[in-house]
């Protein structure tokens, strides 16, 4: 599991869940940026992973199972990885 495999399993599950990003988080309680691409890297160009409590609120949030999330998990095109 990589970083990119992370932030393309969020995409992705926002996407089937018919939101943005931004939207799962609102939904999920989370502030609105909390899945921005822009803050997917630091400033130091060390990436940042969301917090397991993020990903328990947006499985909360749309009844989904933890095995559901994984799902999300295979390998993400080159150009998606480019992407992000």
């Amino acid at each position: 599991m990589t970083h990119a495999d992370v932030w393309f399993a969020i995409d992705s599950f926002a996407k089937d869940h018919n939101v943005s990003c931004s939207g799962l988080a609102k939904r999920s309680g989370l502030d609105a940026t909390t899945f921005n691409k822009s803050k997917r890297w630091s400033k130091y160009g060390q990436p940042r992973w969301p917090s397991t409590n993020s990903i328990a609120k947006i499985l909360e949030s749309t009844g989904a199972s933890l095995y559901d999330f994984t799902k999300y998990f295979s390998t993400p095109s080159s150009s998606a990885q480019q992407a992000i």
